[in-house]
């Protein structure tokens, strides 16, 4: 039987750059906000297959601004453990709610980020048109809104 854990990574380690591109698919992006985010990895008997970056970006809220699971590891209920890892974490640093955002192809992830209790409270019109240099295409779809989406306690 397999070990899970999750952890902090080390101000020492490198950021796991394979896992965070498959969330965002550009570098130059996860180097603006990964600076000042806490990073969380998930390992598997010691291999890391998941990760999330976490911001403060307002008092009392969090963002979690990149959050991925290695693809054959994907559909083991991994996204939801990190996420709810992320949940807790921000309830015990004093966060009153938590924040994503996701492109409006990414059918799966808005199905995950819903069923985890967050909820949609706006859209940012072409955001994947004005900040991404290459079209995204999801599920066949084009990826040009960012879809928030918000949970309190």
């Amino acid at each position: 039987m397999s070990k899970l854990r999750i952890r902090s990574i080390g101000e020492d380690e490198e950021l796991p750059y394979r896992l965070l591109l498959l969330a965002d698919p550009e570098r130059q992006a996860i180097d603006a906000y990964a600076g000042r985010s806490t990073c969380a990895v998930l390992e598997e008997d010691r291999q890391v297959i998941g990760v999330y970056l976490l911001l403060a970006t307002r008092p009392k809220t969090a963002e979690i601004m990149n959050i991925a699971v290695r693809e054959d590891c994907q559909g083991r209920g991994l996204g939801r453990k990190l996420i709810e890892h992320a949940v807790q974490c921000c309830k015990e640093l004093g966060y009153r709610a938590v924040e994503i955002g996701t492109g409006n192809s990414s059918l799966n992830q808005l199905g995950l980020y819903q069923k985890c209790g967050f909820r949609v409270v706006g859209v940012e019109t072409d955001y994947f048109v004005k900040h991404y240099a290459e079209p995204i295409v999801e599920n066949g779809i084009p990826c040009r809104d960012m879809i928030r989406l918000r949970m309190e306690w």
